[in-house]
């Protein structure tokens, strides 16, 4: 009799348990589902790389002269063209003023003889219409022969001169031009060698360049793991600050460091729109460049999400025609917000993500998106009296 009222007292209290898992099991669950993919996977090593300038140097004279003023402080941003200094261009001037007069005296020395050329030849030609005559000489117009082969030669000698001329006023043209000395690309000064007063030969220093427009990157990349790096290929950088870029590789640079086992590679980064300035980067700017381990291999993913721990497995719950069906899962990387699927789920299977922490394997589910099937034993239609 005792035992009978403790039954009856432990079926009293499992009575409410019980119909709530049979209210469970009829209630169909919202759940939240997301699909088992295939994707690329490539696992990538962190690199310490930099921003470097593909323009940058010493902006050098190009003509002698002492300097009469630097028009460019440090920090200073020039535009291709804009001038850094001005040479004191009095004796560049006079120079040029004395190759021009030499230009016209060779001009007139190279007339002269052309004249002396046209008068000989003009007596040359009369001397030999008097061939048929008794007034005629060999002898003297043998010789008017040889004086106009010296006037040809001497036009000759003064086209040359006249070419010579003016080659050195083309120099001292130059010279004049080069007094300026301009920028050859966009940059910021970094560096200034020089001072008014000072002088300068042609090769001296002026100022340092630096192109910040146009940078890219550069990372000493361990050998072993170059061969994934080809041209073209894109990968991830990240910035100090947090933010990332996208690179993609530009050249590999055949030169090892015995001590570290590296080589360096360039990538050229892409900034979406923005720049360079805009962003602020600087040369030397340290970056983490995440170097691709290996070839991109296929896998098949889940969302992390979606995968309970229970009694020492993994397991998931997949929709299927309505209903969650429990499946055990192996389980490989994590990728992100992902784990690599090694087992147990395939391809465009639909997983529960939100709301499988209370599933019950066969419970009723319905998500976002669900097809709901039609009732293919739908009474017939009554039909007319006969």
């Amino acid at each position: 009799m005792k035992r009978f009222a403790v039954a009856a007292l432990l079926a009293v209290m499992l009575l409410p348990s019980i119909l709530s898992d049979a209210m469970a099991q009829g209630r169909a669950a919202a759940v939240k589902v997301d699909r088992v993919i295939t994707e690329p996977l490539s696992q990538t090593m962190p690199v310490i790389g930099r921003f470097v300038a593909r323009q940058t140097g010493v902006i050098a004279a190009l003509t002698s002269g002492p300097v009469d003023a630097v028009t460019v402080a440090v920090g200073d941003r020039v535009e291709k063209g804009d001038v850094v200094a001005r040479l004191v261009l009095a004796r560049i001037k006079g120079s040029r003023a004395l190759r021009a007069a030499e230009l016209r005296e060779k001009q007139a020395a190279l007339e002269t003889a052309k004249a002396q050329l046209s008068l000989t030849q003009a007596e040359l030609q009369r001397f030999g219409s008097l061939k048929k005559s008794a007034a005629f000489s060999q002898a003297r117009f043998d010789d008017k022969g040889n004086e106009v082969t010296k006037y040809r030669s001497e036009v000759g000698e003064q086209q040359a001169a006249v070419v010579s001329a003016r080659a050195e006023l083309r120099l001292a043209d130059i010279d004049l031009y080069n007094g300026a000395i301009r920028a050859p690309y966009d940059g910021v000064v970094s560096q200034r060698h020089t001072v008014a007063g000072a002088y300068l030969s042609v090769g001296d220093p002026v100022v340092t360049l630096i192109n910040h427009t146009d940078l890219e990157i550069e990372a000493d990349v361990p050998s072993d793991r170059i061969a994934g790096l080809v041209p073209g290929r894109v990968i991830d950088v990240k910035m100090d600050e947090g933010g990332m870029l996208k690179a993609a590789v530009r050249a590999r640079v055949p030169d090892e460091n015995a001590l570290t086992r590296t080589r360096p590679v360039r990538f050229a980064p892409t900034f979406d729109g923005a720049t360079a300035e805009s962003l602020g980067l600087a040369m030397n700017q340290s970056v983490t460049v995440l170097v691709p381990i290996g070839r991109v291999r296929d896998i098949l993913s889940v969302h992390k999400d979606a995968v309970i721990p229970r009694g020492g497995k993994n397991i998931v719950f997949v929709a299927t025609d309505g209903k969650a069906e429990m499946r055990a899962v192996q389980l490989g990387n994590a990728i992100g917000s992902r784990f690599e699927v090694t087992g147990g789920l395939r391809e465009g299977d639909l997983v529960v993500v939100r709301g499988n922490e209370r599933l019950r394997p066969g419970q009723a589910v319905t998500y976002k998106g669900m097809v709901q099937k039609k009732d293919s034993k739908a009474a017939p239609k009554p039909g007319k009296p006969s």
